[in-house]
């Protein structure tokens, strides 16, 4: 973990209340997708964890949801403004699994994927949300995926429905998912019907308070006991969740 100050090269609104935002400063410690950072904002005494969206050696990108006075406020910062983060916070994905491979992901959870993608070789990608006003990168996941799937509950883009629908209809060997909880447990419920040989990796998404483990707040309980979803995950295995 590592705090320090980033200077905004970028802000702009890419879907319906969802901004992207692209920072310059000291990335070295963000080193795996599915990392997140910590914000901290004038006149707030909690940070806002944002997962990382994309980074390289000396810029990140984050994608967020205008749905508080926070995020409301991170909307309205300009070019050359300056932000204090905590980068490095979590552990993310490991993108050790083998196989033929199927990332999923819905709503804001779509945002952490992408780094994941981009390192992955080739991976199919399932997107989904409520309608195509909610989606996003979409264009940036075709370049860097193998196929691309969509789905959206009122059928606006790609088929009508949800990402589970996509999904029992493929063939994989493996699995990293982010998105809403009840999106996720359905899809891990489908995937364990179709073969209990497929692994998988999910970031969880809690509601925090320090953001590094301290404070407890965001605990669940795990296969190995209660794990803190800022310091132990955000990503956790498939097996080790009580779904």
């Amino acid at each position: 973990m590592k705090e320090g100050l980033f200077v905004i090269e970028e802000n702009v609104l890419i879907a319906r209340d969802v901004y992207k935002m692209r920072l310059v400063g000291d990335t070295s410690d963000v080193t795996t997708p599915g990392q997140f950072v910590n914000i901290a904002l004038e006149n707030r005494f909690l940070r806002r964890p944002i997962s990382v969206c994309d980074y390289d050696e000396s810029s990140l990108t984050l994608v967020y949801k205008v749905v508080g006075e926070g995020t409301g406020e991170m909307a309205r910062m300009r070019k050359g403004q300056t932000l204090d983060l905590l980068t490095g916070l979590g552990n993310g994905f490991s993108p050790v699994l083998k196989g033929k491979t199927v990332v999923i992901g819905g709503g804001l959870g779509i945002a952490p994927l992408y780094a994941l993608v981009k390192r992955l070789d080739n991976p199919l990608v399932v997107l989904g949300a409520k309608t195509k006003d909610d989606l996003f990168l979409i264009d940036e996941f075709r370049s860097v995926a193998g196929d691309i799937f969509i789905a959206t509950e009122d059928g606006s883009m790609g088929k009508r429905g949800f990402v589970t629908d996509i999904v029992r209809e493929m063939d994989f060997d493996c699995f990293y998912t982010c998105g809403p909880l009840p999106m996720m447990k359905a899809l891990v419920d489908v995937i364990k019907s179709m073969s209990m040989a497929i692994n998988g990796q999910l970031s969880l998404e809690e509601r925090m308070g320090c953001g590094f483990g301290a404070c407890m707040g965001c605990s669940v309980q795990t296969a190995h006991g209660a794990k803190r979803v800022c310091r132990e995950g955000p990503v956790f295995n498939m097996e080790d969740l009580m779904w």
